[in-house]
């Protein structure tokens, strides 16, 4: 157990004094107290902190040490090393311009030998080529006019067709919402950016433009929640957030506002929700399953073990509960470095489970496949953990009340809910996708600091729910807001039909590329 240093104040010329005074005489006890505390807070402050929780980070690599972490052994063994540089398939965002041969066709004679034709290749040879541009550029027409002299009639040039009759465009829009809700820029750092390359643009007309667009394409968000709420597991937690003008309900007490997050799996298609305000996740989750149907089964909700993530639920509804494992790993991670060998043991145990689940995952099991592969082979390993943990309490063989005692009291206490994966096909083993899904929120807190007001917090909340999505689904999302705010009438009529996963298709059907 690590013991509390006493502060002590040394400046460099007490610590000259003392290195000068050793070479005259042993030091005292006051100077030896010094250089150490001194010489400890220097390995501390140039010891580097583990920049993930893998147990080799945590704790080092040993002979012994089994091969945890989700990691498979040898994963790398037979993978060939690439050039780290990404091919021209890898641009699927980028303009294609196909260029034919300028002097030959396909079936010419060739030039070189004139004996045998020429004929087209598969596969063409490719450039790729890159420019840099502004985020969002403007284009000044000067339409030439021309006044009669003798009734002042004054004609104007037409302007080009496809400008249309906006300042600012679809595009313009989802430009400003992906940089602002996607990549975390606030409005004033891209007005200033914008101003540096000539091009005006306000933070308070970019905040009208967002709101503008997010009352168009309003109905996709709503539609997103309505599918989301059919999961067959729903993900979900919050973090904290700001909002500097907000009114309290009466009788409301609480302080605190939250961004929930909300990650709903189904057949594996994957819906991200936030929402910002008082609720906690729970509550925000109750909501969300107001809209699920009745004739479908309960859903498998994954959090963590806080009691407000837990929904309360209507009469007849029902849920499977599933804590994350990771949460539970991660009490023994904190306190790695007082009790390493013991933690050692907890997290290589569980890394042989995560091993297992990557194994599942690779192999594209199907839920009831997945599920008897852990009954076989994870299942020993959560028995024996589950054995070694009740034995450091039962036999005291660790203090309850110290750090070690209280995480594996969390694992005991919570045990059945953190295995549902052992008994439920589909129940998942942690929650990092809805954690990874906050990311987002804690990146425009961190940048912005704060929303204004309430509707503007749900202005954002709407835009992250749309780029998330399509982030877990694989659709471009500046090109998927920028479609909406052009079909909003369609939108409107069958929102279904304009998913981040089905948009592409109902273009297609359209006649529209």
């Amino acid at each position: 157990m690590k013991t509390a240093r006493r502060r002590m104040d040394v400046n460099l010329e007490e610590l000259d004094r003392v290195l000068d005074g050793a070479k005259q005489a042993p030091l005292s006890d006051d100077d030896h107290d010094k250089l150490k505390s001194v010489l400890h807070a220097l390995v501390a402050m140039l010891a580097r902190s583990p920049n993930n929780e893998k147990t080799s980070a945590v704790l080092g690599k040993t002979e012994e040490s089994k091969t945890g972490d989700g990691a498979q052994p040898d994963a790398n063994a037979t993978k060939k090393p690439g050039h780290g540089r990404n091919g021209a398939e890898a641009f699927e965002g980028a303009k294609k311009v196909p260029i034919a041969h300028q002097n030959l066709r396909h079936g010419e004679r060739c030039p070189d030998c004139e004996k045998g034709n020429v004929y087209g290749q598969k596969e063409p040879k490719v450039l790729v080529r890159i420019v840099g541009q502004a985020p969002l550029a403007a284009t000044v027409y000067s339409l030439e006019r021309l006044r009669c002299g003798a009734c002042g009639q004054v004609f104007t040039a037409q302007e080009p067709e496809g400008v249309g009759p906006e300042k600012y465009d679809e595009t313009a829009g989802a430009m400003i919402a992906q940089l602002k809700y996607g990549s975390g820029v606030p409005f004033y750092r891209l007005e200033k950016l914008e101003s540096q390359l000539g091009i005006p643009l306000p933070a308070a007309t970019q905040w009208e433009i967002v709101e503008e667009v997010a009352e168009v394409i309003k109905p996709a968000c709503e539609e997103l929640i309505r599918q989301a709420a059919q999961g067959e597991v729903l993900h979900n937690d919050d973090t904290s957030m700001r909002v500097l003008k907000m009114e309290r309900e009466p009788g409301d007490d609480r302080t605190g506002v939250f961004t929930s997050g909300i990650v709903s799996t189904r057949e594996g298609g994957k819906i991200a929700l936030y929402f910002t305000g008082r609720q906690h996740a729970g509550e925000n989750l109750s909501d969300v399953l107001k809209q699920r149907a009745e004739e479908l089964p309960g859903p498998i909700q994954m959090c963590d073990a806080l009691s407000r993530n837990v929904p309360k639920l209507k009469a007849g509804a029902e849920i499977l509960l599933a804590y994350c494992l990771a949460h539970g790993r991660r009490q023994f991670v904190d306190v790695a470095e007082n009790f390493p060998e013991q933690c050692r043991y907890v997290l290589e145990m569980l890394g042989e489970v995560y091993g297992h689940d990557a194994e599942a995952r690779e192999a594209r099991m199907t839920p009831d496949r997945r599920l008897q592969f852990h009954t076989d082979h994870s299942g020993p390993v959560m028995t024996k953990l589950h054995d070694w943990l009740e034995a450091q309490i039962a036999e005291r063989k660790t203090e309850p009340n110290s750090g070690l005692g209280k995480a594996i009291k969390y694992l005991l206490n919570h045990w059945r809910p953190l295995t549902l994966f052992l008994r439920v096909a589909g129940a998942p083993l942690d929650n990092n996708i809805v954690e990874r899904a906050l990311k987002r929120a804690v990146l425009h807190r961190k940048n912005a600091l704060f929303y204004r007001t309430l509707h503007g917090a749900q202005v954002g909340d709407l835009f992250m729910s749309l780029i998330h999505t399509c982030q877990l689904c694989g659709a471009n999302s500046f090109e998927y807001l920028t479609e909406l705010q052009r079909h909003a009438r369609e939108l409107a009529a069958s929102p279904a039909e304009w998913m981040p996963w089905n948009y592409r298709q109902t273009l297609d059907r359209a006649g529209v590329g």
